[in-house]
């Protein structure tokens, strides 16, 4: 998986699979809902404090008032997905809904969600994870997720990882009896 630099908005891969909204955008989200509560009581002590605040005493602090300007978590989180750069990104149109596959049984759902990500059990991880000696398919190719769903003679499905994507009833078949 490419490594990308995370920053306050940056989703991370799994958000999309499990339908979370990036904890970065749930945060801005409730100090919004919050401040909004704040501005509308001017009853409220705390209300002075936002509505005229205080000088910054320091430059590493970033108090609440600095950032008023409201954020539309759903259209935040597509622009976001659609500059990511993580692995088959591009099998998720729009990651404020649920993906195919999100009602699967206990056993196939994580399955699936180790192939959209090419990080499962296969060879290749479990070498790079130090479990195994070898790298190497049964087939004698090096075993990745892509290459157990795409090319292995052992195990391909046809259509691949976007037909997987759909978690329609082959797929769903192919997960339950491909032995990973």
């Amino acid at each position: 998986m490419r490594l990308i630099r995370y920053s306050m908005f940056h989703p991370l891969p799994w958000f999309v699979l499990a339908n979370i909204e990036p904890p970065a955008l749930r945060r801005k989200a409730a100090t919004d809902k919050l401040m909004e509560r704040i501005i509308a009581r001017d009853n409220w002590p705390i209300h002075s404090d936002i509505t005229n605040p205080p000088p910054a005493c320091l430059p590493s602090r970033k108090p609440l008032w600095q950032d008023l300007v409201r954020v539309d978590i759903r259209s935040q989180w597509k622009e976001n997905w659609k500059s990511a750069q993580v692995v088959n990104f591009s099998l998720v149109d729009d990651p404020t809904i649920r993906q195919p596959g999100f009602d699967l049984p206990q056993q196939q759902w994580p399955l699936l969600n180790h192939f959209q990500t090419a990080q499962g059990d296969c060879g290749a991880c479990k070498k790079k994870w130090n479990q195994a000696a070898t790298d190497l398919c049964p087939c004698r190719e090096k075993q990745t997720m892509s290459h157990i769903i795409d090319s292995c003679p052992l195990s391909k499905l046809n259509g691949g990882l976007s037909q997987l994507n759909s978690a329609d009833d082959e797929a769903v078949a192919w997960l339950i009896s491909c032995g990973y």
